[in-house]
This record gives structure tokens, C-alpha cells and sequence, in this order.
């Protein structure tokens, strides 16, 4: 349940994640800190309310950027999930669900038959990849693999991370939260964002056309009346 101290937590941790690119956990234990708050003293808000916020700082400070940015994130995942389409890849994080600017990383969840298959995969293209490891699904640990990768439309270099998981992993991930979205995609669902965006895209181009044919309209009425 969001309170005022926990609104000013998402608040700050909203800056710091799309100005410094932090994630989301990071992001509100600094903010907790910044506001004289230790992490440990205060209880933090949730993923939903700092995504609220980021959306929020997004839409006041980022309106002329973010939409762009975020267009070159997802055209880079979708470049790297057709490379690694015989893993089953899923887009996740920031990129996926639209909060995305050009310091977040991108995440691709792989569904592998064998861990091992997406090192030897990334080896055989000549990637160059560092491995770690962090909590996944069901408590246990999994691999995840980063490496960076050139984004032309950015001008810049991105980071991937790439988390290996078990096929029997993706059996309820993709149902939606309760706000109607879900947390990951696959290269499909990356193609319908696609059409999304596009259409979005269209929409004020479409309304200026709209607006210059009422105005055209009104002026043919007015002229037909002057000369009646």
C-alpha cells in the first residue's frame, strides 16, 4: 500500500533510474538512503509504484527523447532475438514494457533444452561474454550472460543480458499481472509492439490531416455562402 514516504521513495528512485540507468531494486535502496531513509528502516515501494513513477518522470522531463530511444532498444532486442530464436528468447525489463531510455540494458530471457547450448551458440559467432549468476525462478540460481552490443540508431554501445532458464520455465510466464500486462514477449509479441508504435506514430500526422480538412470544409461553406 502506497503512503506518502513510499511515493517519495518511487519518486526518487524514478530519477535515478532513467537518469542513471540504475534498475529498479538499486534505484529505491540509493533513494531510501538519499532521503535519510536506510533501506532497512522504511519498507520500500513496490516495482508497480516506481514503474508509475518512472512513466510519470518519463512523460514531464523525457517526452521528445524517450519514445525514440526506446523504438532503437527494441529494434536492437528484436535483432538479437532472431539471432537466438532456438532459444525460445523473451524480451523483458524496462524495453518490454515501455519504460526504456538510452542508459537502460536490455534483458532477453533464453528457454534452453541445455544451459550450455546459448555459451556455445554466442562462442560460435565469435560474442564475447561475461557469465554471473542470479536468483531465478523456484529459488534457484541460474545464469546470466551480458555482453554489449552496438546500437546504430543510438550511436551507442548497449548491454545485453541474456538469463538462461529451463524450458519448463516459460509453463506461466507469460500471464498477464494485474494491470492487464505481462512481464515478457516473444519475437511475435515484439512485432505487434512494432505495429503499436507505428500506429501511434501515425496518429498525430492523422489528426493534423483531420483538422486541415475540417478547416478546408468550413472555408468551402463560408465561400459558397458569401457568393449565395
Amino acid at each position: 500500500m502506497s503512503t506518502p514516504l513510499t511515493a517519495e521513495i518511487a519518486a526518487a528512485a524514478a530519477r535515478l533510474v532513467v537518469e542513471e540507468g540504475l534498475e529498479y531494486g538499486p534505484a529505491k535502496r540509493r533513494a531510501a538512503r538519499d532521503l535519510g531513509r536506510g533501506a532497512r528502516q522504511v519498507e520500500l515501494p513496490g516495482n508497480d509504484e516506481v514503474e508509475d513513477a518512472v512513466r510519470e518522470y518519463l512523460d514531464i522531463f523525457c517526452a521528445d527523447t524517450q519514445p525514440d530511444e526506446l523504438r532503437a532498444l527494441r529494434e536492437l532486442a528484436a535483432v538479437w532475438m532472431e539471432r537466438l530464436a532456438v532459444f525460445r528468447p523473451h524480451l523483458t525489463g524496462a524495453v518490454w514494457r515501455g519504460t526504456a531510455t538510452r542508459l537502460s540494458a536490455l534483458h532477453l530471457e533464453l528457454y534452453c533444452d541445455d544451459g550450455k547450448s546459448a555459451e556455445i551458440a554466442l562462442l560460435d559467432r565469435g560474442v564475447d561474454f561475461d557469465i554471473a549468476s542470479t536468483r531465478g525462478p523456484q529459488g534457484r540460481d541460474i545464469d546470466v550472460l551480458s555482453l554489449a552490443s552496438r546500437c546504430p540508431a543510438l550511436g551507442e554501445t548497449v548491454t545485453v543480458f541474456l538469463s538462461v532458464l529451463d524450458h519448463d520455465d516459460l509453463r506461466g510466464a507469460l500471464k498477464a499481472d494485474a494491470r492487464g500486462m505481462t512481464q515478457r514477449g516473444d519475437l511475435a509479441a515484439r512485432h505487434q509492439q512494432h505495429i503499436g508504435n507505428a500506429e501511434q506514430a501515425q496518429l498525430p500526422a492523422i489528426a493534423v490531416v483531420n483538422v486541415i480538412s475540417l478547416f478546408q470544409a468550413a472555408y468551402r461553406r463560408w465561400c459558397h455562402q458569401r457568393i449565395a
